[in-house]
Formats: structure tokens, sequence, C-alpha cells
């Protein structure tokens, strides 16, 4: 079955983890859905750099979180916060892929 994380995820977030990485999370609504994504891998390195057209060497970290059934993924920020050409200081607005992401169990 075909489910797209914005229906399942209670958070889907992005933000700054200092000037030259990005942090991503994602909280699912419940329990039985996270472990149903860990269990799947879902959500992984290989999905999400093609998601964001990112080489996979730019994934820092990518983490389930059972206590907060939570996904929490960090990458090299493409632009330093505050660069010339940087458009989101706080990182804030980076998850809106993430919106739409489509995925399979």
């Amino acid at each position: 079955m075909e489910y797209k994380l914005i229906d399942v995820a209670s958070v889907i977030r992005s933000k700054n983890s200092g000037p030259y990485e990005l942090t991503f999370d994602v909280i699912f609504k419940d329990f039985e859905m996270y472990n149903k994504v860990k269990v799947a891998n879902a959500i992984n390195e290989q999905s999400f750099a093609k998601l964001y057209n990112i080489p996979l060497s730019n994934i820092i970290n990518l983490v389930y979180f059972d206590p907060a059934k939570a996904v929490k993924i960090t990458i090299v920020r493409p632009i330093p916060s505050g660069a010339l050409g940087e458009t989101d200081v706080y990182g804030a607005q980076q998850h809106s892929p993430l919106m739409n992401y489509k995925f399979h169990l």
C-alpha cells in the first residue's frame, strides 16, 4: 500500500543544525506506523538523497529514534546559513519535499 508522509506524520520540519548543517525531523502520529516504516526502511539515505537531489556523501546521519517515534536526518547544508545567495537563514523552509514523500509498505 502506498502512503504519503504528510498523512502518517504529525510533525515534518527542518531546522539549522549549526551554520553548515540542516536537520529534518519526521515524527509519526503513532508507534504502529513508525514501526512499519522503520522495519521497511521506507525512509533511508538513498531515497532522501534522491528526493533532495544531493549526493549520498552529504547525508551526515539518518537515525530512527524509537522513544519519539521519529526519524532524524542531518545533511550538509548546500549553502552556509547567512552566506551570500542563501535564502533560508534558519533552515525552517527546507522540509516541503518531505511532505509529499511517498512510500510503500
